[in-house]
């Protein structure tokens, strides 16, 4: 069955998270993506490890489970485009494809002949994909961009982690590099609304994508409560600024969520609690008078929640309509009966041992996301995309290669 992009193709000029993620998803959604990489080295992302790649007999490969998490779907061509040669086959896949994906720092493809101006210039319907840090103007635009340091620079550490004034308190980041994949969904979607103007207008057009805009657009409703109350957000920890309770409490053996999010839950809520009278307060019926009661309540849910497991919470609340939930490890989560259900592991095949990897969340009834490509070894498909793409023979390959230029 044809796939959503299955006409498209996408040279992907991009190394470690933001960029690559956006190719994974336009090739889980059809698309024939080219991975062009360093000869020798690759992406760097394929040394970031311990741990690594195993084949089917246990034998480590080289490959790190970080890069194998971003690079699913895609064929791997080894290509050196600082020398002129490798430059020449850079714009010549350039031009057989629909989308460029790139994410160099400003400037630094134009010294190469392949900025969005010089492909625009033989292939004017080209969608030309920049993923930079700051943008390609603007007094910062040179810098380099590190997910962590936008988080702090773009306000999210602000407002994560435990309050100041309690143990442990003080500015958190994010354990996963959120603003890399934030870039990489905005830029895939991008992407695809750029592909749906050329199709009805045959314009191609160039996509300036930067980590600061992503995790600053991440914020909106937090900069929003700002913008109308005048109050710089401060961390709240587990709790929520608008909602009470919401937050996570310590059960009789481990952790669980309780997200109590209008009056009716909260009614229920104290009914499973046995604590009816709660409920009738007028300090706690509404949700707004218990957000600015919430230093007398809150002590009083904890001593509650402490009393029984999570388990017997979750039965309970669920059964009332109450959404709750256990906080799970990793292992956990996929001994989930609900991800077991979804399928969100997926082993994809492969000579040297099969390749987990988690599934796509975009379910389509008509074009389903396929796995038919793993994460490709270094170079994989180097010959074979020259040869069916850029029909470059073998004599002409093999003296690319022995001159290092593949």
């Amino acid at each position: 069955m044809s796939q959503p992009l299955s006409h498209i193709r996408v040279l992907d000029l991009t190394r470690v998270l933001a960029g690559p993620w956006a190719a994974q998803n336009l090739a889980d959604l059809g698309a024939e993506v080219i991975k062009v990489e360093r000869p020798g080295g690759g992406d760097d992302t394929r040394s970031w490890g311990p741990p690594w790649r195993r084949d089917g007999e246990g034998k480590e490969i080289r490959d790190s489970a970080y890069f194998l998490s971003v690079n699913r779907g895609k064929k791997s061509v080894t290509l050196d485009i600082s020398r002129p040669e490798g430059q020449r086959i850079a714009r010549a896949l350039a031009e057989k494809s629909d989308v460029l994906i790139e994410n160099y720092k400003v400037g630094a493809l134009s010294r190469y002949g392949l900025g969005y101006e010089d492909i625009r210039a033989s292939h004017p319907g080209i969608i030309y994909c920049s993923v930079t840090g700051y943008g390609q103007d603007g007094p910062l635009a040179s810098r380099p961009g590190y997910d962590f340091v936008f988080q702090g620079m773009g306000g999210l550490m602000s407002i994560t982690g435990e309050r100041d004034d309690r143990p442990g308190g003080g500015p958190m980041k994010v354990s996963i590099a959120v603003t890399d994949v934030l870039t990489g969904m905005y830029a895939s979607l991008a992407i695809t609304a750029a592909l749906a103007h050329r199709q009805s207008s045959g314009v191609g057009q160039h996509i300036d994508m930067a980590l600061l805009d992503t995790i600053v657009a991440f914020g909106a409703n937090q900069i929003l409560s700002y913008w109308c109350s005048d109050k710089v957000p401060v961390r709240v920890g587990n709790a929520h600024p608008n909602i009470v309770p919401y937050e996570a409490f310590p059960a009789r053996d481990g952790h669980i969520i309780l997200a109590v999010g209008n009056d009716a839950q909260f009614a229920a809520f104290c009914k499973v609690a046995g604590r009816p009278d709660l409920a009738a307060d007028p300090r706690f019926r509404a949700n707004s008078d218990r957000v600015m009661n919430r230093a007398i309540l809150v002590p009083t849910v904890r001593e509650i929640m402490a009393t029984r497991t999570k388990q017997q919470w979750t039965d309970a609340l669920e059964a009332a309509g109450v959404p709750c939930g256990p906080i799970n490890n990793y292992a956990e989560v996929f001994e989930n009966e609900q991800v077991l259900h979804r399928g969100l592991r997926v082993d994809i095949p492969h000579a040297l041992g099969s390749v987990p990897t988690v599934a796509s969340p975009m379910r389509f009834s008509e074009t389903p996301v396929e796995y038919k490509l793993p994460p490709p070894r270094l170079g994989e498909h180097t010959r074979k995309v020259l040869s069916e793409v850029l029909a470059m023979k073998d004599s002409e390959l093999d003296a690319l290669s022995s001159q290092g230029v593949i």
